[in-house]
C-alpha cells in the first residue's frame, strides 16, 4: 500500500477527515507538531516580506566588517 499525507488548514476539515477515516474503518496515526507555531508564524511572515522586498541585504564580503 502507499502512505497518504494529509494538511487539514482548519480544525473543522481535522475532525472531519477523522470521522470520514474511523467510517470507513482506515487505520490512521497523528503526530502533532514538535515546532512552536508562534515560531512557524514569525518564520512565515519573514519569509513573505523578503518576498514582498522588504528586509536589509547585506554584501557577502561585509559581513566581517
Amino acid at each position: 500500500m502507499e502512505t497518504l499525507i494529509v494538511q487539514p488548514k482548519t480544525k473543522e476539515q481535522l475532525i472531519a477527515i477523522k470521522a470520514f477515516m474511523k467510517a470507513l474503518k482506515i487505520d490512521f496515526k497523528s503526530e502533532k507538531s514538535p515546532y512552536d507555531p508562534e515560531s512557524v508564524k514569525m518564520i512565515l511572515e519573514a519569509e513573505e516580506e523578503i518576498r514582498n522586498g522588504k528586509g536589509v541585504k547585506i554584501a557577502t564580503e561585509d559581513l566581517w566588517k
